[in-house]
Parts: structure tokens; sequence; C-alpha cells
């Protein structure tokens, strides 16, 4: 049958349209552009060396930390802990890896107390090996390589091998670090490495590391096995038990990542997805977002400083029950669920007035007060880094080592954590019950640690952010999140902007930032108001609706952005 006219047009639109819908399908499934920001150049470039090469996002977190652990020692490293959140492109779906330290078998809930029973001073519970916990950083990034990795894992460690033996330019960062009024050259080998002639390393010197490029070979050819059991498993558990700590053997070789459940949640239409517990982090951040989004829509009148009071009052919410209730529910019943439900928020969201500030919060379930001692103001050192690659996946993970150089116990060319440090000292709180954050063995501390991937309406990665900072990480990242996903910032503005956070006392505002300009309002609002210096170390990719991929170094340290090509080897 010869076709009509018009039936001939017709089949010609539909062999068009079908050549459309084939191109465009082919278009999206084009690998795109990738991104890395981290919390130093050499490792940014490491990871977009991975991304380039055809790896998957976990592929270059794993060169990543593997750099910093040598050129970023002071804030983590492989012995020290880890959260990751994975975004699988795949299945659309967010998946949360627990890297975090455990405690050793043989520690008993008195673990932090003196002789008469009181807690023992901070600064004197760090140094040493009573405050490391088993590494969970490496375990973890196999856990997720296994599931998700693209190439060998023997490959991704060369980048920082080659630093290692061939040497890096210390950073001012690290060479002000070791300067700091603490006593970082207690032992060795940390003060040999650190202190040559018993002075610390300049910025501008060149610093080599051939004990822990042995060390990553080893990982390297034989895996997260080489770290856990053998010669560098002996020599972390003998190094420890000589410095007081109680670590053993079987401690290390016992040591599991899990994989659990994230935390998600609706917020100003997209789902904000972060940590579990034992990270506090992820809930905290929930909290604060819903409950300021709750708040705000009664303001009508949102100016600057309306958005930093409510801020500032739902994270004193937040607090109030993160102080609280929250621990490692592997051993303690924590109330998730209520938690984080849509009546509890809204209950709550109505205690913030627009007018007036709060003061101290108290937790909002029906348990006698037992608050937290007041969170530390001492200077935490941790590290983030967020990577999306270049088939979509993305990855958000913050890795720790405590504080700044952990326990100063360096062992085969990395330094040692002191996690345990982040357990309550005394195990019972002001009622006299036993406190969900106490030591016991085998458990994970509660940490701050706060990764977050947001996706859109279509599942993509909208943000991925995440901060050090100590407990003010939740702040940092929190008001972020709220900035972009809530008024429409770009991520380096929100990144830029001062900090603000509140801790369940008083308000810390960024000292020499625009946030300045606001404490007189908040003053006259009941703030008690404390300015300071606030080193956050945000680093932020921003995925926008039109396809545009932006990234954010936070300008307070000495991180970059870098964008990988798309891979001539992806599939």
């Amino acid at each position: 049958m010869t076709a009509t006219p018009l039936t001939a047009w017709r089949l010609i639109l539909l062999c068009c349209s079908l050549l459309l819908v084939a191109a465009t399908t082919q278009a999206d499934e084009r690998p795109q552009p990738g991104m890395v920001a981290a919390a130093h150049p050499l490792a940014t470039a490491a990871g977009v060396e991975v991304l380039e090469a055809g790896g998957a996002a976990i592929d270059a977190a794993i060169a990543i930390q593997a750099v910093l652990t040598l050129v970023e020692p002071q804030s983590s490293g492989i012995g020290g802990g880890a959260f990751l959140l994975y975004y699988d492109n795949a299945t659309d779906e967010v998946q949360a890896y627990d890297g975090r330290e455990t405690a050793p078998s043989a520690v008993e809930t008195d673990h932090f107390l003196t002789e008469d029973g009181t807690p023992m001073d901070f600064l004197d519970a760090v140094p040493g090996g009573q405050s490391v916990g088993v590494p969970g950083t490496l375990r973890m990034l196999e856990l997720a390589h296994e599931e998700h990795g693209r190439l060998p894992w023997k490959t991704l460690f060369q980048p920082a091998i080659r630093l290692a033996e061939t040497g890096f330019e210390v950073t001012p960062r690290l060479a002000e670090m070791l300067r700091i009024d603490l006593p970082l050259d207690a032992f060795e080998p940390m003060a040999g490495y650190f202190f040559p002639d018993g002075e610390p390393v300049s910025a501008g010197m060149t610093l080599t590391n051939p004990a822990l490029a042995e060390t990553l070979t080893e990982i390297a050819n034989h895996g997260a096995d080489a770290f856990y059991e053998g010669p560098i498993a002996d020599a972390i558990v003998a190094t420890v038990q000589a410095h007081g700590g109680e670590l053993t053997r079987e401690d290390m070789a016992d040591y599991r990542a899990v994989e659990r459940a994230p935390v998600c949640r609706s917020i100003a239409g997209e789902s904000v997805c972060g940590m579990p517990l034992p990270s506090s982090g992820g809930m905290t951040v929930l909290q604060i977002l819903r409950l300021m989004e709750i708040a705000s829509a009664e303001t009508e009148d949102m100016t600057r400083l309306a958005w930093a009071h409510l801020l500032l009052e739902a994270s004193r919410l937040g607090f109030a029950d993160r102080n609280e209730y929250l621990g490692d529910t592997d051993f303690v019943d924590v109330p998730v669920a209520t938690l984080l439900s849509e009546p509890y928020l809204t209950e709550r969201a109505a205690l913030i007035s627009p007018t007036q500030s709060m003061g101290k919060a108290a937790p909002g379930l029906n348990d006698p007060d037992s608050a937290m001692s007041e969170a530390k103001r001492i200077n935490h050192s941790t590290s983030h880094f967020s990577v999306l690659d270049t088939h979509g996946n993305a990855v958000s993970m913050t890795s720790s080592i405590e504080m700044p150089f952990g326990s100063r116990l360096m062992v085969d060319g990395f330094l040692l954590n002191n996690q345990l440090t982040d357990f309550r000292f005394d195990p019972r709180a002001a009622n006299g019950r036993l406190h969900p954050n106490r030591v016991q063995p085998g458990k994970r501390p509660l940490s701050s640690m706060s990764p977050v991937i947001a996706l859109d309406a279509d599942n993509q990665p909208r943000l991925i952010i995440g901060s050090p900072g100590g407990t003010r990480i939740i702040g940092y990242v929190a008001q972020r999140v709220a900035d972009v996903l809530m008024q429409d910032s770009g991520v380096e503005a929100a990144i830029e902007a001062g900090n603000m956070v509140n801790r369940n006392g008083r308000t810390e505002i960024e000292a020499d930032t625009d946030a300045e300009a606001l404490v007189p309002g908040l003053e006259a609002l009941g703030h008690e108001i404390e300015v300071d210096s606030m080193t956050s170390g945000l680093h932020g990719i921003e995925h926008l609706p039109n396809g545009v991929i932006r990234g954010a170094a936070d300008p307070r340290r000495e991180g970059t952005v870098g964008r990988a090509r798309p891979s001539s080897r992806a599939e």
C-alpha cells in the first residue's frame, strides 16, 4: 500500500521523535563532569586523578583520605575513624557507612575517672594510649569499595605513596598547628618527625614519610587486613599498651565497619540525608532544619536577623535533645523515631519566639533532667570532603582523629586517634542514671560529624556537604544546608558567610565576619553573645536544577575544588 502524504509526514515525525528520544537518552547516560572539594590541594588533585581514570566516588574518597593522612596529619588519617554517605546513581539511594572507632574490650565505665571518682581533666586524658579507640576508617572504606568501587583497590593508594616517598610541602596551617599551646612533642616518633632538632617544621619545608609509604604499600597490596592483622596491628597494640592503653590484638582483628540506614527527612521539598547514630550530627541537623522550617512559616518579615535568631533557637532545642538522649544504638535505646517525628518537632517549634530568646532549652521528652556537661570548647581536628563522580555517584565523608594530632602516638608513619575522649567521662548523668554516652567495651562514642547529601525531587544529588569543628560541626552544617535549600543561597556564598552557632548556651558568632553585624540585634532579642574565631572547614558541591555543578572550599582553611573531565574509560 502506498502511503498518503499525511501518513508519510506522520511517519517522518514519528521517526524524528524516536531519534530525539534516543539522543536524549544517550546524552543522559553520557558521563558528566565530576568534582572534588577537599581540605588540601594535593588531596583534591588525587581525587580528580582517580575520577579522570574512570573511578567512582568511593575510589576517589580512598585516594583523598590516603593523601590527607600524609599532608593533613593533624586532622584525620588511617589511624582514626569516619562516617561516609554514598549516593548510588544506579539505585537513587543514599547509604550510610559507619567507620567510627570502638572502645577496647577491657575498658570499664570508670575509664576516665580519677582515684577520687571525679572525671579526669580533658587535656590530661588526650595524650597517650588510654584515649585510643580501634581505628575504623580503612575497614569502612574497604566495605564501601567492595560494593561501589570501579578501580582496583591497589591503584587508589598510589598518589599518597608517591607523595610520601618524594615529599610534600608543609602548609602554613600544619606549621601553625604544631605551634599551638599543647604538649605535641611528648612522644617519639612524632617528636622526631614534626620537631627535628627540637623545633617544629616550618611552612615551605619538604617533608617525606617513608614509613607511611611502606604502610600504605602493604595496605594497597593486601587490603585492610594488612592494617588490622599482622605487623602493623602488632605495632599499634604495642604502642598503645606502652603508653597506658588497653587495646589488644583481638580488638584490632574483631573490628567491623557497619552499613546503616541513613536518617532522612523532607526539608524545603528536598530529601536531606545524614548519618544515623552514633553520629549525633545527622539527627540534630535534621531537627534544627525542620524546627527552623516550621518556625519560619510563622514569620512574615524574614530579615537576616530574624533568620539568624530562628536558626540559633532551633539549635538550642536540637542540642538539648542531643546532649540528653543520644548514644550508640547498638548499646542503648534511643527514641530516634520520636525525636524526628512531625508531632514532636511541631510541639518543640512552638517554643521558639520570634521576639525573645528562650535561653537554655530543656530536653523535650518526659525524662528527668540529666544534660551532659557543657560542650568542650577545645579546637577539634577533623576533615571533610565531598565528591561527585562522572557517573553521578556522590560521597560525603567526614573523618577524624579527634584532637589536633590525636593521641600524639605515631605508628608506622601515621597518628592514632584519641576518640575515646568523645565518651562522657562521668558515666552517670545528673540524676544518677547511666548516661547513654558512657564508656562501654566495644561501644562507639557519640560523634558530631555531620556529612550530608540532599536529593532533589528527581532523587539526584542537590547538595553534598560537611565540615570539621567538634560539636560546632552541627551548627556549621545546619546553617549552610538551610541557606542553600531554604534561602536559595549559592554554596560558595553560604560557606563564606560568618558562622553562627548555639550549643544550648551562649550564642557564638564568628569574629571579623559579616555575622558580627547581627550582634546588637541578637542581644536585643536576649542572646548572650560570645564573639570568637570559628575555623570551620566546610567543603561542598551543589548540583543545580539546570545541570550546573558548583563547588566551594572553606576559605578559613587550605582546601580547594577540582573539576574532573568525563573519562573516556567510563562505561
